[in-house]
This record gives C-alpha cells, structure tokens and sequence, in this order.
C-alpha cells in the first residue's frame, strides 16, 4: 500500500526528536530529509551522529524515505556546467549524499535543484542531457552498493531551463539503462505546468517508471489547501500499481508546520482510501 511521508524542511528550526514525535502522531509512516537542515554540507555530518538520525526515527516507528533538495543552499556545484571539474566535484559530492542516505536508513534521492542544474549559456540541451549522464554513471556503483535510488524530477520552466516534463526525464532514462536504480520523480505542482496532458493522465502514462512522488498545491501549500484535486490522483496512482511513498513537500510555510501537516495527512488518508475501496483502472 501506499506509504505517507512529510519532508522535514517544513519542520523549521525544530529539533529532529520533536520533528519525528510530531510527524508520528499525526500518522505518517516517514520521514523525508533536505541535507541542509542537518548541516550545509552532508560531510560535515559524521556516521556516528548519521547512525544517531536513524536510531531517533526508528525508535518512533518511522522509516527514512531518502534525502531531497540535493544541492540545495550549496556553493560550487552544478550538474550541467560546461567546466568538468565543477561536474566532477557535483558528482562526487552526489556520492557523499548516496552513503549519507544509506546511513540514515533511507532507499532513494529526490534531484531536483533547479538551480545547480541549469544549463549554462552556450551549453545546449543534448550537452546538458550528456553531462547529466556521466554524472550519473559516476554515481551508479555507489547507488548499487548502498541500495538507493536516484529519482530524477521534470521541473517547471519557471524553476529551471532543463528536464521540463516527463517524458524529457524518460528519455534520459531509456538513454541510461538503469531501471532497477534510476527512476522517475512525480510531483503534482511540477507536474500542473506540463501541458502534455493533466496530473491524473500524465500519472497513468508515467507511474510505471516512478520511483517516488511528492504531493502539493500548485499554491506551494500542502495537499487540501489550495485547488489541487487529490481524490483523482491518488485513485491514478493506486489504479497504476504504485506502492512506494508520497511524501508531502510544501513552499509556502505560512500555515504552520503542524496544521499543514495535519490536513495533508487527513487529504491524503481519505483520497487513497476511497482510491482503494473503489479502484480504478490507469490509462
């Protein structure tokens, strides 16, 4: 069954035990983590204390999803630059959050970061496409040995001029070969601004190749507080067969960390419940 999970980020400030107290109470079955709320760099957080994390959301019977906003709040990287030494240093440092996210119990990581994978003028979209290979390939074995996978997310072109939609991250999937660790992020704002096709649709074309999802509102707030739907894509993904997390990942925090988490829960639970008494089938 489909598992609920939050991203920690919303949690501002707070420390990880009341985090995870929180999150547990309110019924969520994970926990998803941006790298830059434990420290600006991932090296800087030793095994001991990683082993710690980990020990802090076992012990509340929550499971590490995996880690997201990869380069986010970062200084050097870029996954795309046309200098290969800045390539090298992203894709070495990628590495360095694989084994983070193994350590802290975790089994995939969300890249995003629109910003550090922009590409630069004068760098053209197949170029793009071909770095962004090579820095994956370079992370593969360490995927491999850790067991996590890596989840490319399409982000809208308001966020960053390169991997747009869906079927732009397939396409570099089937390039790279890699089906049992490279997989396809889902996100319902991200997913909004393509034009291919609605959210529901696009879920029932795409959930085969998705290796996690994120649930918002194209008002940057949680599930059930904005516009966005969730009954039918929820009843999309269940009647696809997905079965891993939807982690709920929000931008505007103005709400509260505890009432967003509260109603998207609650939005959540009932949209894929009613998905699962009366499914569906996928286009």
């Amino acid at each position: 069954m489909i598992g609920l999970a939050i991203c920690n980020e919303l949690f501002e400030n707070w420390e990880f035990e009341r985090v995870c107290d929180t999150v547990k109470a309110l019924g969520y079955d994970g926990l998803e983590i941006a790298p830059f709320t434990l420290a600006p760099r991932i090296s800087a957080v030793g095994l001991a204390e990683r082993n710690r994390l980990a020990r802090v959301m076992t012990d509340r019977g929550l499971r590490c999803v995996g880690l997201h906003w990869l380069l986010a709040k970062t200084e050097g990287f870029g996954l795309t630059h046309p200098d290969p030494s800045i390539r090298r240093a992203t894709a070495d440092y990628l590495i360095e959050l694989a084994e983070a996210t193994g350590d802290l119990g975790g089994s995939l990581m969300v890249l995003g970061s629109p910003k550090q994978r922009d590409l630069a003028p004068g760098v053209t979209y197949e170029q793009g496409v071909a770095y962004l290979i090579e820095a994956i390939e370079h992370l593969l074995p360490t995927l491999e040995r850790r067991g996590v996978d890596l989840c490319l997310e399409p982000l809208a072109p308001a966020e960053t001029n390169f991997l747009n939609t869906c079927a732009q991250t397939v396409a570099i999937l089937e390039r790279l070969g890699h089906p049992e660790r490279v997989k396809l992020h889902l996100d319902v704002k991200a997913q909004s601004s393509e034009t291919e096709a609605d959210v529901p649709t696009l879920i029932g074309r795409y959930a085969k190749f998705a290796g996690h999802f994120h649930a918002n509102d194209v008002n940057l707030r949680g599930p059930g507080m904005g516009e966005v739907d969730f009954k039918p894509i929820l009843a999309a993904l269940v009647a696809s067969g997905y079965d891993r997390f939807v982690s709920v990942e929000v931008f505007d925090f103005s709400p509260g960390a505890e009432e967003t988490a509260r109603i998207s829960i609650q939005t959540l639970k009932d949209a894929r419940d009613a998905a699962i008494r009366s499914p569906t089938i996928a286009s």
